[in-house]
């Protein structure tokens, strides 16, 4: 049975662990004001070997599994730094629910294009590195998914909002 979504004992693991990350997606989008809900945390990693190992340590302590459809409590995963790095996408479920692992998100170049313009959002007493709101959309835009094209309108809207209020405090 899938676990509860717990997305603040996830991250917390995620930061404790020292694993340099962006959070990236629905539940990004959710930091700039989208009323879009998610069920999973995505995240892109940067993929220094040092980095992976700190990732894998975190995945083992998360009792990550390999989600797939139709097995419920997911398929057993080992990772170490090479297996995380032999994939573009992980689809994982933990003990605190669903977490994607991205490592070039559509539309971008990864970790290192991503934490430029990164945001830390505070949530859960904690400071979350966000991908900008600018680059969730370029994301999305490229991934072209159906789910995707649904809440660009209102991502493209907030961005609008967020830079009209900029231009007005100038």
């Amino acid at each position: 049975m899938p676990e509860p979504w717990q997305p603040g004992p996830l991250l917390e693991v995620l930061l404790r662990r020292g694993v340099r990350f962006v959070l990236i997606g629905g539940f990004a989008a959710i930091a700039y004001g989208s009323p879009f809900p998610t069920e999973d945390v995505d995240i892109t990693p940067e993929a220094s070997t040092a980095n992976l190992k700190r990732l894998s340590d975190a995945l083992h302590e998360l009792k990550a599994k390999i989600r797939t459809e139709g097995v419920d409590d997911g398929l057993p995963f080992d990772p170490d730094a090479a297996s995380l790095a032999a994939a573009r996408m992980w689809n994982l479920t933990t003990c605190y629910g669903d977490l994607d692992i991205s490592m070039a998100p559509s539309g971008t170049t990864g970790y290192a294009d991503l934490i430029k313009d990164s945001v830390d959002h505070a949530a859960f007493g904690l400071l979350i590195p966000t991908a900008s709101l600018a680059d969730i959309i370029r994301s999305k835009q490229a991934a072209n998914r159906p789910k995707d094209q649904r809440v660009l309108p209102v991502l493209r809207e907030l961005l609008a909002s967020r830079h009209d209020q900029h231009t007005d405090d100038d």
